[in-house]
C-alpha cells in the first residue's frame, strides 16, 4: 500500500501481480501540485513482463507531460504503443482551485465517484485499447464536494457493487480494506481510491 495526504486529498493505492507472476502489467502514477493531482492506473495488455513494458511507457508519457490536457496525454500515449503490446489507461486529474474531477479513459480501467453519500457517478470509458491507431478521446468533468469519494480500478478488481463498497465504508482506508477483498487473483490487480477533504 502506498498513501499520499495533503489539504485537499487522502489517496490509498494498491498492487498485486497475477497469481504464479513476479511482475504486475499494471502500472499506476501519481503526481501532485500546488494547483492539482494527476494520477493514472495502465493496463498492460496481457501479464508478465511483455505487458508490463507497455504499461511503464505510459508512466513515462506522464511523467514528462502531466502538465497537459488529458486528451493530449492519451494520445501522446497512444503515440508510443505502436507495434508494443498495448494497454489500458484511466487517469484522472482533480484540479483544486476549480473544484472539479476529470476523467478520460481507453479502455477497462473502471472510476466511480460517490457525491454527498448518495449519488453515484460512474462516466463511461471510451472501449478498446491504445494501440498506436487513431482514437477517438472523451473527458468528462465533474465538480466536487468535500467528502465526495471516488475509486479507480483496473480489470482485476471485480465489484458487485461498486456503489455499496463507497457508501458502506466508513472512511478511505475501509475502502481500500474492502477493495482487496474483491481482487482477482487470476489477474494484474491495481486500484487507487480516495476523499476529497477540501
Amino acid at each position: 500500500m502506498e498513501s499520499f495526504t495533503n489539504d485537499y486529498l487522502e489517496l490509498y493505492t494498491y498492487q498485486e501481480a497475477k497469481t504464479g507472476n513476479e511482475q504486475s502489467g499494471d502500472t499506476y502514477y501519481i503526481h501532485n501540485t500546488d494547483d492539482y493531482c494527476l494520477f493514472a492506473i495502465a493496463d498492460g495488455l496481457g501479464n508478465g513482463p511483455v505487458a508490463r513494458q507497455s504499461s511503464e511507457i505510459i508512466l513515462t508519457v506522464l511523467k514528462e507531460h502531466h502538465h497537459e490536457s488529458l486528451d493530449e496525454l492519451l494520445s501522446r500515449c497512444n503515440e508510443y504503443m505502436v507495434q508494443k503490446r498495448g494497454a489500458a489507461v484511466g487517469i484522472v486529474k482533480i484540479d483544486y482551485k476549480k473544484r472539479t474531477i476529470q476523467y478520460s479513459c481507453i479502455g477497462n480501467i473502471r472510476f466511480y465517484i460517490l457525491k454527498d453519500d448518495q449519488k453515484m457517478v460512474y462516466p463511461l470509458p471510451v472501449m478498446g485499447y491504445l494501440s498506436g491507431k487513431p482514437q477517438k478521446m472523451n473527458t468528462q468533468e465533474y465538480a466536487y464536494e468535500n467528502g465526495d469519494v471516488f475509486f479507480l480500478h483496473s480489470d482485476g478488481i471485480e465489484l458487485r457493487s461498486p456503489k455499496v463498497l463507497l457508501k458502506d465504508s466508513m472512511c478511505t482506508r475501509e475502502i481500500y480494506n474492502n477493495a482487496v477483498k474483491a481482487i482477482n487473483h487470476n489477474d494484474d490487480a491495481t486500484f487507487i481510491t480516495g476523499s476529497l477533504l477540501h
